[in-house]
């Protein structure tokens, strides 16, 4: 969607305040022994009391509130039994609808102590987004997006999961137009003022590439290598974008 009107953007900054709520209450309760399923009901309770609900059950009825993928699950994991190790790397990926508006954002956090190679990984991630945020203002060739994702990984030593891509958002998860974080030169059409978009570098300690999993929803690195992710909602603007769920 594109926001025409002020009671658009403060229905987007409502959604996403809440879905930055839920992943910085998630992240606290982030540690060994810490189910999947206990970190979901954390934003499930949040969402209820908001009167929210969750994007992908609205949208996929997926099975649970939010994605939670560990290690090598890059996106799409279904909250579970599954308990968190030491040295784990888990991706918090929240999408809510609220009165109709839906954002979404996503962060990697380790448990405990995380190894260099791992710290290294998801920095990479972190910085990627940043760097793509930067770019992401009116009149910028859309491309311009995953050049500069797809430079930042790649000179970190990473590889960008190509298959895994950003996308418009507003009124349902999934949008126009599609946002990849590697370069398409075939991508030109300008970004414009009001669009709203997720910018969400998912890379791997691999190849990049990834395979579906036999519970039809959780999407994994090929390789079984380590998977990093970062996502911010945003709304593009002449200058810096609006970054909904900071």
């Amino acid at each position: 969607m594109s926001v025409e009107t002020e009671e658009e953007l403060q229905a987007l900054k409502a959604v996403g305040r809440l879905v930055a709520e839920a992943i910085r209450a998630m992240r606290r309760a982030v540690r060994p022994n810490t189910t999947t399923l206990e970190l979901d009901a954390i934003a499930g309770k949040l969402f209820r009391r908001a009167g929210a609900r969750s994007g992908p059950q609205l949208d996929y009825d997926f099975p649970g509130v939010t994605c939670i993928s560990v290690n090598d699950e890059a996106v799409h994991g279904i909250p579970g039994k599954r308990r968190l190790r030491e040295g784990d790397l888990v991706k918090l990926d929240v999408t809510a609808e609220l009165d109709g508006f839906y954002a979404d954002s996503c962060v990697s956090v380790s448990v405990g102590r995380p190894r260099r190679a791992v710290a290294e990984l998801t920095s990479a991630s972190e910085r990627a987004l940043a760097n793509g945020l930067d770019v992401a203002r009116a009149g910028a060739p859309l491309n311009a997006i995953g050049a500069v994702i797809e430079r930042t990984v790649q000179d970190a030593g990473f590889s960008v999961c190509a298959e895994l891509i950003g996308h418009g958002i507003g009124r349902k998860i999934h949008e126009p137009p599609d946002v990849p974080s590697y370069f398409d030169p075939e991508l030109t059409q300008p970004l414009t003022d009001g669009l709203v978009l997720t910018v969400e570098p998912i890379i791997a300690s691999g190849n990049g590439r990834v395979r579906g999993s036999r519970d039809g929803w959780t999407v994994c690195t090929a390789d079984g290598s380590t998977s990093a992710h970062f996502e911010h909602t945003i709304v593009v603007r002449e200058g810096a974008p609006i970054i909904l769920t900071a």
